[in-house]
C-alpha cells in the first residue's frame, strides 16, 4: 500500500503543477480580440495601414493581397494611422535540368520573391517596424515558349500570395508587440 499511496501523491502533485502552468499561460492568438479591459484591438490597428503604390507587376500583386488581408475588399482607409512601404524584388532561376534528348522533359525553374517592409507611423513619420521575408515558388519549363512564359508568370502569383500572407502576419506581430510599450 506505500506504493500506491507515494503514486497517488506523485499523480497529485504532477496535476497541480499542470494547473499552476495552464494557469500563468498568456498565449492567446495573434488575431483574436483583446480582452474587454485592453485599450486597442490588434485588427483595429491592421484596419489603419494603407499601403504604399509600387511600381513594379509582382509588387503590385503583393500590395494587392495584402490590401484584400488587411481590409477585408473594403479598400485603403481614409485617415490611415499607419503606411506601410514596400520593395519587392523577384528572381527566376533553374532548379534543375533534365532534358536529355527527349522534347517532352521538362526543365523545372524556381521564382523567388522578396519584399522587404517598412511600417511608418503616419502621424510621427517614425518607423515602427522593419523587416524581410522570402518566398519561393517552382513550376516546370516545357519547350513551348509560351507554356514557359505562363508557369512562370503563375509560380510568381502564387508567391505573390504567399509573400503578402507573411509580410501580413509579421506586420500583425509588430503591431501586437506595440502594446508591450
Amino acid at each position: 500500500m506505500p506504493l500506491n499511496a507515494a503514486i497517488r501523491a506523485f499523480a497529485l502533485a504532477a496535476s497541480g503543477l499542470l494547473l499552476a502552468l495552464a494557469a500563468g499561460c498568456t498565449v492567446r492568438p495573434l488575431l483574436a480580440e483583446a480582452p474587454p479591459g485592453a485599450a486597442v484591438r490588434e485588427t483595429a490597428r491592421l484596419d489603419a495601414v494603407s499601403v504604399a503604390p509600387v511600381s513594379t507587376r509582382p509588387a503590385q500583386q503583393v500590395r494587392n493581397h495584402l490590401i484584400f488581408l488587411l481590409h477585408g475588399g473594403a479598400g485603403e482607409p481614409a485617415n490611415p494611422g499607419y503606411r506601410l512601404e514596400l520593395d519587392v524584388t523577384s528572381r527566376v532561376g533553374s532548379a534543375v535540368d533534365i532534358q536529355s534528348g527527349g522534347e517532352d522533359e521538362p526543365t523545372a525553374g524556381t521564382v523567388t520573391l522578396t519584399g522587404r517592409y517598412r511600417l511608418i507611423d503616419s502621424i510621427t513619420g517614425e518607423p515602427v517596424s522593419a523587416g524581410t521575408q522570402s518566398v519561393s515558388a517552382g513550376f516546370d519549363r516545357p519547350r513551348q515558349e509560351f507554356a514557359v512564359l505562363r508557369a512562370e508568370r503563375n509560380a510568381q502569383d502564387r508567391a505573390a500570395r504567399e509573400l503578402a500572407e507573411f509580410i501580413h502576419l509579421a506586420i500583425a506581430r509588430d503591431l501586437a508587440g506595440l502594446d508591450g510599450r
